[in-house]
């Protein structure tokens, strides 16, 4: 039971604004939530998803790590130990792909 409050708690702070529903449904930020939105880059995806597990916290550091950005994508849709799995839903792939150029360049 604690491991799972554990990772509802990172799921939640890793989406940056999220917020859990009545029915403890979560869904990604409001910013990604609009229709039609559209990120500006890989850099800005990071830093509003990504960056509060992978920088010190949660997660292990992935920049300058030199991950393909084929495995990144693997990982963001699939999870992996306490990495939740993000559908599409949440990232869509236009999204992934620019957010897996970034991790892997940087």
């Amino acid at each position: 039971m604690k491991n799972t409050k554990l990772r509802i708690l990172a799921i939640c702070f890793m989406l940056g604004s999220t917020f859990i529903t009545a029915n403890s449904a979560w869904s990604a930020s409001k910013e990604a939530a609009v229709q039609g939105h559209t990120w500006k880059d890989g850099s800005e995806i990071y830093s509003k998803i990504c960056a509060y597990c992978h920088e010190d916290r949660v997660g292990p550091r992935i920049l300058k790590s030199g991950l393909p950005a084929e495995y990144i994508k693997a990982i963001v849709r699939s999870g992996r130990r306490a990495m939740p799995a993000f559908r599409s839903s949440e990232i869509d792939d236009e999204s992934l792909a620019k957010l897996a150029d970034f991790i892997s360049k940087n």
